[in-house]
């Protein structure tokens, strides 16, 4: 008996052969890549300082607030003449051709260095107001050249903090941009200026003051509400839980229940949007659009509106239709699914370790994506201090050349050049390694997505394999191996690695191909070329579907894997045509398992965004005092509810490997068997009966 399951079984041949690595050489490459990656982590911490990125740095290099120096107590950058800087991009660089200062504060008034002057005379309390923006040092307001050796700004304007700089305080008045209520004020020269220079200067300064607003109340947001949003995806993980294990007893009804649930709740918020539609029609206020008022952060703004009820109307019109339509026309395939989804639950049932694996995934990703983002963030911070020659007149023939602040008093620059000063520009250097830094974010990048697709790809095949071992055994539980996803894990690990990151390399340079196509498209936007432009779009939509492809193969490739312990390219040659005999099989009722397991998701979700929104909004009266108070109600509900589809997608990611695994073992149980005393089927009987209805497919014996 043991001889014929030899053949008939592959898990049982697979286990009683010795198991070879599989895809050496790529195994040999990744380790080598890891340990490169070690040395790129390593090299970068030594170079990197993450103060250049979280401090802001003067004209002499100094950085803005930072303990234990002179500018402790300075954390803001001031600029002394802010008309010369181009734009915020010059800004945040701090490429801005103009003495930038430490201030502890940002002024917070008009004035120019001669009318300082002319009041000084007077009353010195102006006086002790102007130096505190002056050099560290000087104490000669009556000094004549002060503004050709920028001692001094020549003049400061209201300005407020933000990114550590001060930036001028723009408001909008009744549609007029003002500064501290005036549209015009003076220069050091007694020349009107209008504020609008002011912006063309730093152009788009005011949507990032908003922008900074409402991320502090985002911010503030969290922090009173962070308990409640864990509470609720608490709520999340026990539901999902809960669903799984229904799952495995009422299986079927529970599938039905999902898809008439969903159903229903669709046609509530149609009914509900037409209702909220009808009333807010026939209010005046409610007839302007969407895309009159612009962006909101106040979301009761969008409520109001009668475009709004209506765009979501037609959008869950359009849902419900392409359910109904699926329901309809795929009854049959719904039903088969169904089984799968069974059978599945049985599985799981027995190695229930199974529900618990993307813990581990999930840790895995953490620490890939934490790496990865301290590595981008040494690099971008790599270099000394480069300092430029910055003149205070136009056509000096030593501007913006390297120069050394040390020395620079004492060159012929400032002879030819009077009033010009080196001044700090950026951080860089000279050496190999400053000069390929963007290369080395690039391989990061790469470096991070194939760790990542390694880490999925390794799940994949742990759960393959131990699903497998569900499959192939012909007395369950009997027969299924002890501890079979740590088995599966190990097997995984020490034989098949080279294979897992040979196919996790082909999608991340597809993956990598893809970003930098993004990234060529964002840079094109505003070009006029048009051939361009579509070629670019035709690359980025060929590469998607690449990459969907290769993600599809990828998957099937390791689930051969687990089964068989062949390579890489054996095992997506031999999924590839194992799906291809059963086509009109794989066709449907792929994505109608996949259909099924999102209704699930949306279900869990919704559910408890449902409650978390009707928490937040203080709709539930038991608890209504508990609630906090909040900005913007959406920033937990979002987060809760987003937090709790993915909680969700990681339990039925479960589901949908073991949903798969089981189809191509059925695939392969048909063509390795015939259901004699010799060949018996593995498969359940009710699996057999719905899907080895009218198979007509060559029986190809691989025993």
């Amino acid at each position: 008996m043991d001889l014929q399951l030899g053949c008939s079984n592959p898990m049982r041949a697979t286990a009683s052969a010795s198991l070879s690595c599989t895809d050496v050489l790529c195994c040999v490459a990744f380790v080598i890549v890891i340990l490169g990656y070690i040395a790129l982590g390593t090299v970068a911490w030594i170079h990197g300082d993450p103060r250049k990125v979280v401090y802001p740095t003067d004209s002499y290099g100094q950085f803005c607030g930072q303990k234990g120096t002179n500018n402790a107590k300075k954390a803001i950058l001031f600029y002394f003449n802010i008309l010369k800087c181009a734009s915020p991009s010059v800004l945040i660089n701090l490429q801005c051709p103009t003495t930038q200062l430490c201030v502890p504060k940002c002024p917070d008034r008009f004035a120019t260095y001669s009318e300082m002057q002319y009041h000084h005379r007077s009353n010195k309390s102006y006086w002790e107001y102007y130096r505190q923006f002056c050099k560290p040092g000087f104490d000669n307001p009556n000094k004549v050249p002060v503004l050709r050796d920028e001692d001094c700004p020549s003049m400061i304007v209201p300005s407020r903090p933000f990114l550590q700089r001060c930036f001028p305080d723009f408001i909008t008045r009744n549609g007029t941009l003002t500064v501290a209520n005036r549209t015009a004020f003076k220069d050091v020269l007694g020349e009107t200026r209008s504020v609008t220079e002011l912006r063309d200067a730093a152009n788009g300064i005011t949507s990032l003051l908003d922008a900074k607003e409402v991320g502090m109340k985002i911010f503030e947001d969290y922090a009173s509400s962070w308990y409640w949003i864990l509470i609720g995806l608490l709520v999340a993980m026990v539901v999902s839980l809960i669903f799984i294990l229904l799952l495995r007893f009422t299986a079927g009804f529970l599938l039905w229940f999902i898809i008439f649930a969903v159903i229903a709740l669709v046609a509530y918020g149609i009914w509900h949007c037409y209702e909220e539609f009808v009333a807010l029609k026939e209010k005046p206020s409610a007839d302007v659009t969407i895309s009159d008022i612009g962006f909101q952060t106040d979301f009761h703004v969008y409520l109001q509106l009668s475009q709004t009820w209506l765009v979501f109307m037609i959008s869950l019109s359009v849902t419900e239709a392409v359910i109904i339509l699926m329901l309809i026309f795929l009854r049959n395939r719904v039903r088969i699914a169904i089984a799968l989804l069974k059978e599945g639950s049985k599985a799981i049932g027995y190695i229930m370790s199974t529900l618990f694996y993307p813990i581990v995934t999930f840790l895995l990703l953490a620490v890939s994506i934490s790496y990865w983002a301290v590595t981008a963030v040494f690099l971008a911070s790599s270099g000394d201090a480069i300092y430029k020659v910055m003149p205070s007149q136009p056509n000096c023939m030593y501007a913006n050349l390297t120069c050394n602040p040390e020395t620079f008093n004492k060159s012929n620059i400032t002879k030819v050049c009077p009033g010009s000063q080196c001044m700090f520009a950026f951080y860089g250097g000279e050496s190999p390694y400053h000069r390929y830094i963007f290369i080395l974010q690039l391989c990061n990048l790469l470096v991070f997505l194939w760790l990542v697709n390694f880490t999925i790809a390794l799940g994949q095949c742990t759960l393959a394999g131990a699903f497998a071992s569900y499959y192939w055994a012909l007395k369950k539980p009997a027969d299924i191996p002890p501890c079979p996803l740590f088995s599966s894990f190990s097997r995984a690990i020490r034989y098949h690695t080279g294979s897992l990151a040979f196919g996790s390399l082909i999608l991340a340079v597809v993956q990598l191909i893809r970003i930098v196509l993004e990234y060529l498209d964002h840079k094109l936007k505003g070009a006029q070329n048009t051939f361009a432009r579509f070629l670019l779009c035709c690359l980025k939509c060929c590469f998607w579907c690449l990459e969907r492809v290769i993600k599809f193969m990828n998957r099937n490739a390791y689930i051969m894997i687990a089964i068989y312990g062949k390579n890489f390219c054996t095992s997506a040659r031999e999924a590839f045509f194992l799906l291809m005999r059963n086509v009109v099989r794989v066709a449907v009722l792929d994505k109608v398992t996949d259909f099924l397991l999102f209704l699930g998701k949306v279900l869990i979700a919704g559910s408890v965004g449902a409650l978390a929104f009707l928490f937040f909004t203080h709709k539930i009266p038991v608890i209504q005092e508990e609630v906090p108070s909040l900005n913007y109600y959406w920033v937990p509900l979002l987060t809760v509810t987003l937090g709790s589809y993915l909680i969700a997608h990681g339990f039925f990611s479960v589901y949908a490997m073991c949903v798969d695994t089981l189809f191509l073992c059925f695939c392969e149980d048909l063509e390795r068997n015939d259901g004699t005393p010799g060949k018996p089927f593995l498969m359940s009987p009710g699996l057999h009966r719905i899907l080895g209805k009218g198979d007509q497919s060559p029986k190809k014996s691989k025993g």
